[in-house]
């Protein structure tokens, strides 16, 4: 029996799976890491911690599987995409803590630079938004003393998490991304399929900081991990990950992950439209691991909103007590919450937006917070999709769902109603790291194609929509300008 190691490297924690040639977890290890929040509107991580926490949740996997590194045919990598690394290219020390997907530090020089948003879109599929990589570098370079001129002699590298980790497992020897991750940074050009002089030169990025991109089957190169060599041979941002996971190899396949954020994928092809309103078009891996193209809403808080009833309201002890403490009530009471903690993404991108709850009344109680908090995930991803269908004249058949919050029937059934389609959750849910073991296995042989990746889906339960009532989304549509509304006064 053939086995890969699966590096998830997300954006609370790392996961690492050994995952058989069946597609069963056979080991899993875990380590959180923490978060920084220096300024309001600033998230950072230490980017050693995340490579510690690789280490740690590696070798608890290994263990729990009773194998060594080298009993793997491979590490696939997937990873919290657009999260920016700059580091020495020697020491790999880097030189300062990394710059967080959901930060929002460089929406002002977004603003700076809004006429050149058709452009960018134009090449990236991307919104201008301090969402993506570029600005945070061009931060970076700006912010720390002897940056700009130490990138601009070669000294530095830059990566999102994929490619620091295989910088780590490769002693500093491989500088390398793949085109989901590349797709992510607002400098590479999707349709031409290399990295974009004219966005380089607006956001001041020397060329050779930048990593090589690659196929995202194949070989990145060799690591080292507990003193056993072992190739990388799969890499694919953690949304790309999963949708590849989720055996959406056709197109018109659609599904979403329930993570920190949401984040809402179709299977387009291997045609690109131009971008809709609201929307991004990014690189995606369909049958074989090549090239697609895939639709994407990104929705930045729906499990984060979770932690945030517990860590920062104290009303839950655990996220796992979410579903039993929202299901002891029959609704909301009227209550809404629009969990814009940082600004909203698809399809308002709207920095400036916060977080707002909306119709508590002397009546409310914690009970009807949760449920609220549970109701908004399904509420943002039906946002997504009605934009899906409106701009784009297009909407799923079914929509397969995975990742954390997947795991309450509560909200599976609630967005079954909402959107008005089938909801299919699968047994293995850890869909992301499945599809980077699946993208390594393929390119050494674990499976031959993908056709026989799709016979590992297994179904775990499916929702069949209701009719909701209207008037619920009516109210979530006029919380969300209430929750807009503080960027206008």
């Amino acid at each position: 029996m053939h086995r890969t190691l699966a590096i998830d490297a997300g954006t609370t924690g790392v996961t690492a799976l050994v995952i058989s040639d069946r597609a069963q977890v056979e080991g899993r290890g875990y380590r959180e890491f923490q978060q920084h929040f220096p300024r309001p509107g600033w998230v950072e991580h230490d980017a050693h911690e995340i490579w510690e926490a690789t280490l740690i949740a590696a070798r608890a996997a290994l263990d729990a599987a009773g194998m060594r590194a080298r009993d793997c045919a491979a590490i696939g990598i997937t990873n919290q995409r657009e999260t920016t690394v700059i580091w020495d290219r020697t020491t790999l020390e880097p030189i300062a803590n990394a710059i967080v997907w959901q930060d929002r530090r460089t929406a002002p020089r977004c603003d700076e630079l809004r006429e050149h948003e058709p452009s960018i879109r134009a090449q990236t599929g991307l919104v201008l938004d301090a969402y993506f990589s570029a600005t945070k570098i061009e931060w970076l370079l700006s912010n720390i003393p002897g940056a700009r001129l130490r990138a601009e002699s070669g000294q530095l590298a830059f990566g999102t998490i994929d490619t620091w980790l295989i910088a780590n497992l490769t002693g500093g020897a491989v500088h390398t991304t793949d085109f989901t991750n590349a797709s992510r940074t607002m400098l590479y050009d999707i349709y031409q399929h290399d990295w974009s002089p004219q966005l380089l030169d607006l956001f001041g990025v020397p060329p050779a900081l930048l990593p090589d991109v690659k196929p995202s089957s194949g070989r990145f190169g060799t690591g080292v991990l507990f003193g056993d060599q072992i190739p990388v041979s799969g890499v694919a941002g953690d949304q790309q990950a999963a949708l590849f996971g989720q055996a959406c190899f056709e197109p018109g396949m659609t599904k979403n992950t329930y993570g920190t954020g949401s984040f809402v994928l179709m299977n387009i092809g291997d045609v690109a439209p131009a971008p809709p309103a609201g929307l991004l078009v990014t690189l995606a891996c369909g049958p074989g691991g090549h090239r697609v193209y895939a639709m994407e809403g990104s929705i930045f808080v729906t499990g984060a909103a979770i932690q945030w009833l517990r860590d920062g309201l104290g009303i839950i002890s655990q996220a796992s007590e979410t579903q039993a403490l929202a299901q002891s009530v029959p609704d909301t009471g009227g209550v809404y919450f629009v969990p814009a903690l940082t600004g909203l993404g698809s399809p308002y991108w709207d920095p400036y937006a916060r977080g707002t709850i909306v119709g508590i009344t002397r009546g409310t109680t914690r009970a009807h917070l949760a449920r609220a908090a549970v109701e908004a995930i399904a509420y943002q991803t039906r946002d997504v999709v009605e934009a899906m269908a409106r701009e784009a004249d297009v909407h799923p058949a079914e929509l397969r769902v995975d990742g954390g919050a997947s795991v309450m029937d509560l909200l599976c059934q609630f967005q079954a109603d909402q959107l008005g389609v089938l909801v299919r959750r699968p047994k293995v849910q850890e869909t992301t790291a499945l599809g980077a073991a699946f993208l390594a296995g393929l390119a050494e042989g674990v499976w031959s194609s993908t056709e026989e990746l799709s016979e590992t889906w297994l179904l775990d339960k499916e929702f069949h929509p209701s009719s909701p009532d209207p008037a619920l989304y009516e109210g979530w549509t006029q919380a969300v300008e209430r929750a807009r509304g503080w960027a206008r006064d």
